[in-house]
């Protein structure tokens, strides 16, 4: 190979290396950061891009893309001491790519450890009832926290969601006995109460049930001074009507007794009316 043949190839092998390093394709949804000779020169867009060749280098790729960024379980200590497991996820967006990259040394480790820390921080001045029932809560309140920390490095938090905030499984252990104990508790109080106003209620109707027999003695005694008021009215200093009347008793008690199983015989009074007589203390 002659001398002139291989300086032809050189310089072709140098054209095409200075077109590549000079002329660059972005890719849509991308953003290039540029150094030259070691500085921050200039971001490149999607398309077509001309640079200094063997001066310019392309230090970073980074994507303009939404970024899902899923922040680790993590255990946490409530207001009351309560143990709390809890992970989230970060959507964010890289609007500055030369800020990003120059701005912290892992953009995508600190934003998951400032979201942890954030997470515990809020929840440990949290009840473990109010933690568990205020996602909406805690997710504005740890937006608020991060966003304008990262805004230094040029990222945008577009929302945090909290994935899970479960209490830890010796803390779910303790928290089903209590609950158990607490509905055993209720179901004692309520028998109790249901037997208390068992009793009640047959205490008061026996009461009633006395009131009641005690107003119909009274309405029989009532009624049985009346029948004989109005018989002694009626009758007054007669003697035949009472000595018919009480002659009539004797002899249907005479008769009930001579239907019983126990009576063997009945002998009648031969003088009837002498013996109503004595009855009434009268000879």
């Amino acid at each position: 190979m002659t001398a002139g043949l291989i300086i032809v190839v050189g310089l072709a092998i140098f054209a095409i290396v200075t077109f590549y390093k000079g002329v660059r394709l972005v890719p849509q949804g991308n953003k290039w950061v540029v150094q030259r000779l070691g500085k921050y020169s200039s971001t490149l867009g999607p398309g077509l891009n001309i640079l200094i060749p063997f001066i310019d280098t392309v230090a970073y790729k980074v994507t303009t893309k939404d970024i899902v960024l899923d922040i680790p379980s993590q255990e946490v200590i409530s207001k009351d001491n309560a143990v709390l497991v809890t992970n989230a996820v970060a959507y964010i967006n890289i609007v500055s790519p030369e800020k990003a990259v120059y701005g912290v040394e892992s953009y995508i480790l600190a934003i998951q450890t400032l979201v942890q820390t954030s997470l515990r921080s809020i929840l440990g001045e949290m009840s473990l009832d109010d933690a568990l029932s205020s996602r909406e809560h805690i997710k504005s309140k740890l937006k608020g926290a991060i966003s304008d920390d990262i805004a230094d490095w040029g990222i945008t938090l577009k929302t945090v969601e909290i994935q899970d905030i479960n209490p830890s499984p010796t803390m779910q252990q303790a928290m089903e006995e209590q609950a158990a104990a607490e509905r055993q508790r209720r179901a004692t109080v309520t028998r109790a109460d249901g037997d208390k106003q068992a009793t009640i209620l047959e205490a008061e109707g026996k009461l009633e049930a006395s009131k009641r027999e005690a107003e119909a003695q009274v309405v029989l005694a009532k009624a049985s001074q009346r029948a004989i008021e109005l018989v002694t009215d009626a009758i007054g200093d007669k003697e035949l009507p009472v000595t018919y009347l009480l002659g009539e008793k004797y002899i249907n008690s005479l008769q009930a007794l001579s239907n019983s199983d126990n009576a063997k015989s009945i002998v009648f009074p031969a003088d009837v009316p002498h013996a109503i007589k004595g009855l009434m203390g009268k000879s």
